[in-house]
């Protein structure tokens, strides 16, 4: 997006057992009660930066781009997460910010970034990638993506790829992949198959969603776009977009009719 102006817990009851030679009647055993984690929940929270897990190892970073026009708005990366291993989905807005999200994962999540994943050359995608570059984490980015930092003069992410990379999490699958031009002509889309969450940024609208800034988008080929991220992870079960709340599939059924939606004559 871009501005012009600018644990499992199982409760065991305490049951306590008292023994009498009489008649009185046998106390019932509590029955176990299993709870599950509910998700999202917010794990961390500053005055920059707010981070929600929504699955067993994938969180939810949210840092705020200050812009003219519509204020402060809050952008989405992800953090999938395998053991000691993490992957990071865009960086947050500033340096600052990154450097907070960085020492969180490590101390918090006992994990080692070991890439920034770049999904397009928009501010909120790259404004605070310098602070991986900084401590030493490698930054991927599409080709499409790093020619536009070029173009641009931002920053240039070191590692490229065409349309698919993929990283070894500890024996889990993480990927970045472009399946097309919509948001912008580079946006690409994240995917964690451990806990089937896609990362679809600022390709993926959240529900109700108006069509937002579209001054470098392809409005004609994003519903093919979307088409293809669809095909790609027919499994997925949750879908993160660039801005707003994550949600499943009905984001990517949205975004598409959004977009494939003629205007009125």
């Amino acid at each position: 997006m871009a501005f012009r102006k600018i644990s499992g817990l199982l409760l065991f009851p305490l049951i306590v057992a008292c023994g009498h030679a009489d008649n009185s009647k046998p106390i019932a055993a509590k029955k176990e009660v299993a709870t599950k984690e509910q998700y999202p929940k917010e794990v961390f929270k500053s005055e920059a930066l707010l981070v929600r897990q929504i699955s067993p190892n994938t969180y939810v970073h949210i840092s705020y781009l200050s812009t003219n026009d519509f204020g402060n708005v809050p952008c989405n990366g992800m953090i999938a997460v395998n053991g000691d291993k993490a992957v990071i989905f865009d960086a947050t807005t500033t340096d600052s910010t990154s450097a907070e999200l960085i020492r969180w994962v490590k101390t918090e999540l006992k994990a080692k970034p070991v890439a920034l994943v770049v999904t397009h050359f928009h501010e909120d995608c790259l404004g605070g990638a310098g602070a991986f570059r900084a401590d030493a984490i490698p930054t991927y980015a599409g080709l499409k993506t790093i020619a536009a930092t070029k173009e641009k003069q931002l920053f240039i992410p070191e590692h490229g790829f065409d349309s698919l990379y993929q990283f070894d999490l500890n024996g889990e699958k993480v990927e970045a992949r472009y399946c097309g031009a919509g948001h912008t002509r580079d946006n690409t889309v994240g995917y964690f198959a451990k806990d089937a969450v896609l990362f679809g940024g600022c390709l993926v609208k959240e529900l109700e969603a108006d069509k937002g800034y579209l001054g470098d988008a392809d409005t004609l080929t994003w519903p093919a776009t979307i088409s293809k991220v669809k095909q790609a992870y027919p499994g997925l079960k949750l879908v993160i977009p660039g801005h707003g709340a994550i949600g499943g599939k009905a984001l990517l059924d949205y975004t598409h009719d959004l977009f494939a939606a003629k205007a009125p004559k």
